[in-house]
């Protein structure tokens, strides 16, 4: 399988169908079933004690697994999650990004199957990890 977006294409679509989180997230890296995405921290990200809170976490697999999958699917808005397990392992370092590392362990025709790590910026422990399933459209409508 090859990728069908590239990392700069796929920035250009979540900024058209997904304009509250643009910049929120950075893709470091789209590579085949693979990708890096920070999450650029900022307040609105933190719990009290400074740290990234467990929502902020949640929303960076969850958006991270999308990158992966729209860089091999192409533009598919309707890509969803349909479920997700995620384990908080270690406080995530103050003041610092995080980075998830995700990957596309099953690609199907409807399914797609992963897991997500993700590590504070410069930690080379991680700080959780998630089990991610998503749904794809049946019929498939790529955006221009």
């Amino acid at each position: 399988m090859t990728l069908k977006l590239s990392a700069t294409e796929v920035t250009e679509f979540l900024s058209q169908v997904f304009p509250q989180v643009k910049n929120d997230f950075t893709i470091e890296a789209l590579e085949e079933m693979r990708s890096s995405v920070r999450l650029n921290v900022g307040d609105r990200h933190l719990r009290p004690g400074g740290t990234v809170s467990g929502p902020a976490i949640f929303a960076l697999a969850d958006v991270a697994f999308y990158i992966t999958l729209l860089g091999m699917i192409g533009r598919e808005a309707l890509t969803v999650t349909t479920n997700c397990a995620i384990d908080f392992m270690r406080k995530p370092a103050a003041n610092a990004d995080l980075i998830a590392e995700s990957r596309v362990l099953k690609l199907g025709r409807s399914l797609a199957v992963g897991d997500v790590l993700i590590f504070s910026d410069g930690m080379t422990e991680p700080v959780a990890r998630a089990s991610l399933t998503y749904a794809i459209p049946p019929v498939r409508t790529s955006q221009p």
